[in-house]
């Protein structure tokens, strides 16, 4: 019997973050903390599914008050009635009623409702996340932590709290100063000589810079240099890579995977650093990852801050696609309380992946009122 969705409801919440990270400094109007948007798609037989929007609009164009205007107004009405298992078509019907600008139209909009329905056809077919797609390459991924230090003094707080949890790899948010930059991750490879360390600029070097300071870092034994310019600087990028001073890894310039083929014809990247909640949802970040695994080309697993629901997510396709470097999903660093019933622990910077069926997730709806952004 084919299934249809009947309800889609969204629910406003806001997690309470420690430490500091540069894309949760307050907005005005609005109280400090994670916001996100909770989805859930109601099956006709009463099953439910849930995801998660991640809106950052200090980082993407994408707010709260998009997110539920344009799911409740747009994209629900044309999904009501649909079947669920359709996810093709159910992806289709979303770009079309928000169309695409040079990618994917509301990204983070659009993957709320992506993991909501995966994680309601999982539990309508009582499958896992790995056997829906056939692959079971680990049970857990790494994770690095953050660094976007302030001050000297937060560099070696930070770092002290990553090596008491357990972390042994690190990013780092860098740019746009070049020489407070390399000073910084001087200081994190005295106090971690053996760790991994991965610089993000978010886009924030002018082309001169990021060319200069590349064979610095590499110098300095980092291992990858993410969205070292801005995405539209595509000649940037395509110097950097000729350089060969480092990995050049692209964030915000690849939304789908069209244009990620495209980028790697015309020689401007060595690798993507893949986020479920920012390409539209684990259908779209799939597509992704087999195209880099295909082209030898390097897979990095990123996030949103992802909260939980979100978080599951990405730990599930991560997992399942055998993610060897560690993963910045920062959410477990910054974020300590959750909407799951059993939420996802983090132990000696391992995330285990979710078992159960669809996201392996069950929301907790006292905790969900708890949170509610009012």
């Amino acid at each position: 019997m084919t299934n249809t969705i009947s309800q889609i409801d969204v629910f406003t919440i806001l997690y309470p973050v420690a430490g500091y990270f540069k894309f949760f400094e307050n907005a005005a109007g609005r109280p400090l903390g994670r916001p996100a948007v909770l989805v859930r798609i109601t099956s006709d037989d009463g099953t439910t599914g849930w995801g998660e929007c991640v809106p950052s609009p200090r980082w993407s164009y994408e707010t709260i008050d998009t997110v539920i205007s344009t799911i409740r107004l747009y994209l629900a009405p044309e999904l009501l009635g649909r079947d669920p298992h359709d996810v093709d078509g159910c992806h289709q019907i979303m770009h079309r009623t928000i169309a695409p600008s040079f990618s994917i139209g509301q990204p983070i909009c659009k993957a709320g409702l992506d993991l909501a329905l995966f994680d309601l056809t999982g539990k309508l077919r009582q499958q896992t996340a790995a056997q829906r797609w056939g692959r079971h390459d680990q049970s857990s991924i790494r994770l690095s932590w953050t660094l976007n230090p302030r001050t000297p003094a937060e560099l070696e707080d930070s770092v002290a709290s990553a090596h008491a949890r357990g972390y042994r790899d690190f990013n780092i948010k860098i740019a746009p100063d070049p020489a407070a930059d390399l000073a910084v991750i001087r200081r994190v490879r005295q106090l971690a000589p053996t760790a991994t360390i991965w610089v993000d600029a978010n886009g924030g070097y002018d082309v001169a810079d990021a060319l200069a300071v590349a064979p610095r870092l590499a110098d300095l034994g980092v291992a990858f240099f993410e969205q070292p310019v801005a995405a539209n600087r595509l000649s940037g990028f395509a110097e950097l890579t000729r350089q060969v001073a480092l990995p050049i890894i692209m964030d915000e310039g690849v939304l789908s995977v069209i244009e990620l083929a495209e980028f790697h014809r015309l020689g401007l990247l060595n690798g993507l650093a893949v986020k479920v909640a920012r390409v539209g949802g684990l259908t779209e970040a799939r597509r992704q990852i087999e195209y880099l695994e295909q082209h030898g080309l390097i897979f990095l697993g990123s996030g949103l801050t992802d909260p939980d629901v979100a978080l599951a997510g990405s730990a599930a396709l991560f997992s399942a696609y055998g993610l060897q470097h560690a993963a910045a999903l920062n959410g477990p660093q910054y974020i300590s309380t959750s909407v799951l019933k059993s939420p996802l622990t983090v132990q000696q910077a391992e995330l285990p992946a979710p078992t159960g069926p669809g996201l392996g997730i069950e929301i907790d709806e006292v905790q969900l009122a708890r949170l509610a952004l009012t």
